[in-house]
Formats: C-alpha cells, sequence, structure tokens
C-alpha cells in the first residue's frame, strides 16, 4: 500500500554550461567569458531541483536516459546529493556521450519549428490534468502566435484547449507580466484567475534561464498541496521570481517560506484584460 505521494519528473535531462561574458556578441565577433558554471539543465531537472529547494522532505523521483559520459554520471551524482531518487534514471549502454562536439562551421541552434509539432500536441492533450506552458507553446498548439498578443487572448486560447481539445483540469499560461489559469476543476463551469507578476527593483534580475520551469514547479507544488488555484498562481509567479536572481536556472530558488516572503517584499501588478501580455511597465 502506498502510504507516501511524492512528484515524478520524466523528460529531456542535459548538463548546461552558462557562460558570463562581458557583451553579446554580434554574428562573427567574439566576446570575452568571464567565468563559466556547470549545472543541470532541461525542464524535468529544472523543476526536480526547484521542487527539492522548495521542499527538502518532498519525496522525489527522475526519470530519464543520459549520456555515457562523465557529465550523464554528474547529473546522476548531483541528484543523489539532493536526495532525489534516480532509480529510473540510466545511462545509455553504449558509447553515445551526453555532449557533442560539431565541427561544422555553420551551425545556428536556435529553435527550428517542427510542423507536427501541433498535430503531435494535441493527440496528447485528453491525456493531461494540468497543462502549464508560455504564450510561445500555446500558440504553437493552436497553430496561432501570442507574443504580441493581449490577456483576453491568452484566456481564450487556453479555454480553447479545455473545451475543444479535453484537457481534463487546468491550463496554465504564462508571460512576462503575470500568468492565466483556465479551470474546470472544482465544477463543470470554466472558471478564469488571472495573477499578476512581480514589480522586482532595478539590478535584482541576474538572468531569465531556468525561470518557465521554476514557475511551472511552483505551481506543481501548488497542486500537490491542495491549494487554491489562486495561491499556486502566486506561489509560481513567486518562485519564477526567486529563480531570476542567479544566473543558473535554479540557483537562486530559496524554501517555500522564502519565495512567497516576496508577496511582503515587493507589489504585484495589476492584470487588464486588454493589455500586452509584455507590459511590465505598467
Amino acid at each position: 500500500m502506498i502510504t507516501e505521494t511524492g512528484v515524478i519528473c520524466a523528460g529531456t535531462i542535459v548538463t548546461d554550461y552558462v557562460a558570463v561574458v562581458d557583451r553579446w556578441p554580434a554574428e562573427n565577433s567574439l566576446a570575452n567569458i568571464y567565468h563559466q558554471i556547470k549545472t543541470g539543465g532541461g525542464g524535468p531537472f529544472n523543476i526536480i531541483k526547484d521542487l527539492r529547494l522548495i521542499d527538502k522532505n518532498l519525496p522525489l523521483s527522475i526519470v530519464g536516459l543520459l549520456g555515457n559520459d562523465d557529465n550523464g554520471q554528474w547529473l546522476i551524482n548531483d541528484c543523489k546529493k539532493s536526495n532525489i531518487d534516480t532509480d529510473q534514471l540510466h545511462i545509455i549502454d553504449d558509447n553515445t556521450p551526453t555532449s557533442y562536439t560539431y565541427k561544422q562551421l555553420l551551425i545556428s541552434l536556435v529553435y527550428i519549428h517542427n510542423p507536427l509539432y501541433s498535430k503531435i500536441a494535441q493527440l496528447t492533450l485528453p491525456f493531461v490534468d494540468h497543462l502549464i506552458l508560455n504564450e510561445i507553446e500555446i500558440g504553437l498548439i493552436l497553430n496561432q502566435s501570442f507574443q504580441q498578443g493581449t490577456i483576453s487572448q491568452i484566456e481564450q486560447a487556453a479555454r480553447i484547449l479545455i473545451e475543444n481539445y479535453g484537457i481534463q483540469r487546468t491550463v496554465t499560461v504564462h508571460f512576462d507580466c503575470g500568468a492565466v489559469c483556465v479551470s474546470r476543476e472544482n465544477n463543470l463551469n470554466i472558471e478564469c484567475f488571472y495573477q499578476g507578476s512581480l514589480y522586482l527593483p532595478q539590478g535584482y534580475i541576474k538572468s531569465a534561464v531556468g525561470t518557465g520551469d521554476a514557475f511551472a514547479a511552483g505551481i506543481i507544488y501548488g497542486i500537490y498541496k491542495n491549494w487554491s488555484i489562486q495561491e499556486r498562481l502566486r506561489c509560481g509567479i513567486c518562485v519564477a521570481a526567486m529563480c531570476l536572481k542567479d544566473l543558473t536556472s535554479y540557483g537562486g530558488v530559496g524554501t517555500i517560506e522564502e519565495c512567497l516572503q516576496l508577496k511582503e517584499a515587493f507589489c504585484f501588478r495589476t492584470l487588464e484584460l486588454t493589455s500586452s501580455i509584455h507590459d511590465i511597465e505598467n
């Protein structure tokens, strides 16, 4: 009999090397690297590390396949140090490494849209209880662009995923100035909840890497704790804000008490339905 529940994170797990440079180089130019930080990365790794920092007692397990090299073993060791179960974190049997050296001169490591993204994603949606994503990802699912969209448009897109594509309980979309959650969790009627992001002082933000994963970790923790949707949204916003103060994707996150203290230290934005999702000046 299962007496204790926890969280399992699965998916692509990588090793990140965060380079701190003096400037962003233009094409075919150089920049000076001040120092480099080795850290774990990938959505499941970032989220599970965030959850461990939030709650040292939360049962956690990670599932994935790693390359057969020092980086793969480093990721396993790092999880074990954080008291994260690694029984389903495997190293591949052959010599495939975690890292690759690219020999071609002209490689652009940017996102390339897969024309099957929308179709594949839509087929999975009826099996999802809680979907957490950003405005770009929901746009790719619906074959639309919301990068210049309003909060009202994001809400309508989230409603479509629940009404037409079968998401079971909630769709939560995060963006620069806050988040929207559309839910049919507590009754058959669809409800919408809004939460503005925090006004942060100048100089607070060190890096935005991992912020979306930190937001997701906050939402997941709120679901695990059976908090109200509004409490989950505030938790996600606060955990994401904590993440912003460190160069790595999870190093800035503290305990849940430390994260939620940001509600008292800073003010939340007020969201207007007609406002741009990137309007952080108001």
